[in-house]
């Protein structure tokens, strides 16, 4: 696949990359419709190598999806800028991912259910009392009248960069 060009900033160390996908808030699905790229920034989990995320099962990503599910997930976070008496040496701390796969949606109830029960644990921790139910999955509507569809990034290779 793909090499980072810049060496030093490549990180390596799984147990950091696993950290920092846990705690990352935004990931940006970048897709190709043939003719122009579309990129949409997403919440997600990461559970067992996959990268989980959900949204309605009818629009533009779901389209584009469904003619080229091939897809670049990528998760960034900017730590604050590094100044430098010389202005072409001033630079950002930051950590970032880029993963390359395929989408594909996810229709077993149970692992639809983990993952979105795993997005509520991570984005709204102790907030709900009970777990979510198998049966909200299934007949959730939303505002728009769309079913909420589930679906995973079935990673085939990621790279990591960071500059502390």
């Amino acid at each position: 696949m793909f090499t980072v060009r810049m060496k030093k900033r490549e990180c390596t160390d799984q147990v950091k990359i696993e950290q920092f996908v846990a705690k990352a808030q935004t990931g940006f699905l970048g897709l190709s419709d043939g003719q122009q790229p579309y990129v949409v920034p997403l919440n997600f989990v990461w559970i067992n190598e996959f990268i989980y995320f959900h949204g309605a099962d009818e629009g533009r990503k779901i389209d584009i999806i469904g003619k080229n599910n091939e897809a670049c997930f990528t998760i960034s976070e900017a730590y604050g800028t590094i100044p430098d008496p010389v202005p072409a040496k001033t630079d950002t701390a930051y950590m970032s991912v880029m993963a390359f796969g395929y989408v594909e949606a996810v229709y077993d109830i149970d692992e639809a259910t983990e993952a979105m029960q795993a997005m509520l644990d991570k984005y709204v921790p102790g907030y709900y009392n009970s777990p979510l139910a198998k049966s909200h999955m299934e007949r959730y509507r939303s505002s728009l009248g769309s079913k909420t569809a589930v679906f995973k990034l079935v990673v085939r290779y990621k790279s990591a960069k960071e500059n502390e």
